[in-house]
């Protein structure tokens, strides 16, 4: 029974692992002997996440990518592969949305610029696309690995306010789908395209929208959000670690 979840010596390359859930995520397959490498844009917080891994047992090594630029991911691999000479899996978690692609009461449907559209969109999918480009090819030279898209229950119901962001999440699922047939029917049935949707959680690129920056307290979307809620609260990013 153990075995068939036994993931001890792979190797996972984890996109904005310096976050708030990627992080988790970062930590939990240490702890299950996964071999971790950290990509964030941040790198003094992708290695704060490395060094906390490392200093508890695991194997983790901090690399600065942008998951927006391939030649930046090439050089990501290199470093990787040269490190720990293989990938087995790759979580796409780099995402999120930012204030000037919301409508609210700052600022209407009507006035969000184009840019902070594309910003968000391009982060959350192109990323995805461009880091899976990048770590797909060196899992069809192997024949097998996991590919894990972070979707978003925003995929399938559109959150008010956040029109770039569900747009976005919706284009990860559908490409998750995609990318499960193409890489079966092309290359490998060995490996597997996946996705997870989380609900909400507390992150930096949400807070604004659900916590009062100055009490703590629910913003009115916030207490819609809870309202909506059979349990009354946000998830926690350990409660993601089984899926």
């Amino acid at each position: 029974m153990y075995e068939l979840f036994n993931i001890r010596g792979k190797v996972a390359v984890i996109t904005g692992a310096a976050g708030v859930l990627c992080s988790e995520m970062a930590r939990a397959l240490a702890r299950a002997g996964v071999k971790v490498a950290i990509l964030d844009l941040n790198e003094e917080q992708a290695q704060a996440v490395a060094t906390e891994i490392n200093a508890a047992g695991g194997t983790a090594l901090a690399v600065k990518a942008n998951v927006l630029d391939k030649k930046s991911l090439e050089a990501a691999k290199e470093l990787i592969v040269r490190e720990y000479e293989r990938v087995d899996i790759l979580i796409n978690g780099a995402g999120g949305n930012k204030k000037e692609a919301t409508a609210d009461q700052d600022q209407s449907f009507f006035e969000i610029p184009p840019e902070a559209i594309q910003w968000v969109f391009n982060l959350n999918f192109t990323g995805a696309v461009l880091t899976t480009q990048v770590f797909g090819k060196l899992m069809v030279e192997q024949e097998a690995g996991v590919v894990i898209n972070i979707s978003s229950m925003a995929a399938f119901t559109p959150l008010t306010k956040t029109i770039s962001y569900s747009a976005a999440k919706a284009a990860i699922s559908n490409f998750t789908q995609w990318m499960a047939v193409h890489f079966n029917q092309n290359y490998s049935p060995r490996i597997r395209v996946n996705a997870i949707a989380p609900g909400f959680f507390i992150t930096e690129q949400n807070r604004y929208l659900l916590l009062d920056p100055e009490t703590g307290q629910p913003t009115p979307r916030g207490e819609s959000v809870l309202n909506h809620t059979p349990m009354k609260r946000y998830g926690t990013p350990d409660e993601l670690i089984g899926t």
